[in-house]
């Protein structure tokens, strides 16, 4: 069945010599795998495997099998043609970085057109923007949102955050209890959108004290995930 979709590449595997596996999430499906056969043989399947740079937006016709594990595309071109998200270094680690996390917390075959939207508003913002420094702590809080697991700001004027619990606190509960300028930061982020982000002023040391503790709230509400591997990169570029 033939299928018109939107889709955002999360990541690509060569597959043999000639093949590639890319995994997406779909406008309609959620996450949704594909096998590019002979993608990689010739000059026209080139230019066809460029398309599919992380977090590229793409709109495809897949040819659609029920049960089957990997999908194949029929036609596939460019939904939005970034300008600098795939040639700023800074951005491009960013891209590395993001589309790492998502492809370990994204697991979902089904539809969510909110966090698919969220996601391609977000990613065309970076794109377009010369103050992203902390895009990327925005984007993982704004995330969580589509989780499950957004902090409660009910009562955000208490002194600890539990990230445990993801609720404020008045005093401290046990070791995952945060206060100080992780705390000051969280309060932050929570009150600003992506518009305002760059009132926001961190420097280097508490972008990446911050980035270690949202991780941990990743790892605790979420069995499966696994630091990124391309951390170490990441905060190398960015300090």
């Amino acid at each position: 069945m033939l299928i018109k979709t939107k889709v955002i590449v999360l990541s690509k595997l060569k597959y043999r010599d000639n093949d590639l596996i890319v995994k997406c999430f779909t406008l309609h499906r959620g996450v949704v795998s594909y096998i590019l056969r002979g993608v990689l043989s010739s000059k026209k399947g080139a230019s066809k495997a460029a398309y599919y740079q992380l977090l590229s937006q793409l709109q495809i016709e897949e040819n659609f099998r029920k049960n089957q594990s990997l999908q194949t595309i029929k036609e596939v071109r460019i939904d939005f043609s970034f300008t600098s998200l795939h040639t700023n270094i800074y951005k491009s680690s960013i891209v590395m970085f993001l589309a790492e996390v998502l492809s370990t917390v994204l697991r979902e075959e089904e539809e969510n057109q909110q966090l698919y939207h969220y996601l391609e508003t977000a990613f065309r913002w970076l794109d377009a923007e010369d103050e992203f420094s902390n895009f990327h702590l925005l984007f993982l809080l704004n995330l969580t949102k589509h989780l499950g697991f957004y902090p409660d700001v009910s009562d955000m004027n208490h002194n600890y955050f539990n990230l445990n619990t993801g609720f404020f606190e008045t005093k401290k509960q046990d070791v995952y209890s945060v206060s100080g300028e992780n705390l000051t930061t969280l309060k932050q982020l929570l009150g600003t959108n992506f518009d305002t982000l760059n009132e926001v002023k961190l420097n280097s040391k508490q972008r990446q004290a911050f980035l270690t503790m949202l991780l941990l709230y990743f790892e605790l509400h979420l069995g499966s995930f696994r630091k990124p591997k391309s951390l170490q990169v990441f905060n190398q570029v960015f300090n």
